[in-house]
């Protein structure tokens, strides 16, 4: 699905990351931890095609390149980022945007495009798995929704536009305890064999309900260690500092 090779990644003549190797294959749900400014948000913004990065090394998405594909592209292509800050998007309906973006997907897929009361009910159904009030759907896009608001309304895009591949990053940042296991509900109802998802965060408290098939630690723009859910458990114990040589 996803395969990442020697990837190197700078801006403005500083080296971010430095030689990523990452395989994800369908059904799979990996987690990237590490301290601040390892590099894990960089690797995000450029798989989803964030501009302004020199690039070298291969990002492929089945089998296809990334590399000069528009953030549009990717997006049409089946790839999702759910953002740590997500943006407020003034005068745009939250169902109207929902809608678009579904639409758009569908018929970019050769698929007809849904009408006014399909999209309606099928949102309706969606709405329910983040544990958000209808009203949000007559609402502008996170216009005065709270941090968790955002957080939700992001799931709550993953579900309606279901594509190939989902990356969320740092999804568990600002979240309370319920919130928190609100956001891991809807990831998992999203899961199935044929999707995949790269998960960046710092803590294991996001994992415990999401349960990743492989987790790996990221120090200085590189992948140190890679292991299983045992790792993070390890790292949320002890930190970073023993991984470094």
């Amino acid at each position: 699905m996803l395969e990442i090779k020697n990837l190197h990644v700078s801006i403005d003549n500083k080296k971010i990351l430095k030689g990523i190797n990452l395989t994800i294959i369908s059904g799979e749900l990996h987690a990237i931890m590490g301290r601040n400014g390892s590099g894990k948000s960089t690797l995000s913004h450029v798989i989803a095609g964030k501009e302004g990065y020199e690039i070298e090394g291969e990002i492929l998405f089945n089998g296809e390149s990334l590399l000069g594909k528009s953030p549009e592209e990717r997006a049409l292509a089946g790839i999702f980022m759910s953002f740590q800050y997500p943006v407020v998007i003034p005068g745009v309906n939250n169902t109207y945007f929902l809608k678009a973006a579904l639409n758009a997907k569908l018929k970019a897929n050769g698929q007809p495009e849904l009408d006014a009361m399909d999209f309606l009910s099928l949102i309706k159904e969606k709405i329910k798995l983040v544990g958000m009030d209808e009203s949000y759907l007559s609402r502008n896009v996170n216009d005065g929704f709270s941090g968790g608001e955002k957080k939700r309304n992001e799931i709550l895009q993953l579900l309606t536009l279901e594509p190939t591949f989902a990356i969320l990053d740092e999804t568990d940042s600002g979240l309370d305890i319920d919130a928190l296991k609100i956001i891991a509900n809807g990831v998992n109802q999203y899961r199935n064999s044929e999707r995949g998802i790269l998960a960046i965060t710092h803590y294991q408290r996001l994992l415990d309900y999401m349960k990743p098939d492989v987790v790996h630690a990221m120090i200085d723009g590189k992948i140190v260690k890679t292991g299983d859910m045992s790792l993070a458990k390890e790292l949320e114990e002890k930190g970073y500092s023993w991984l470094i040589d």
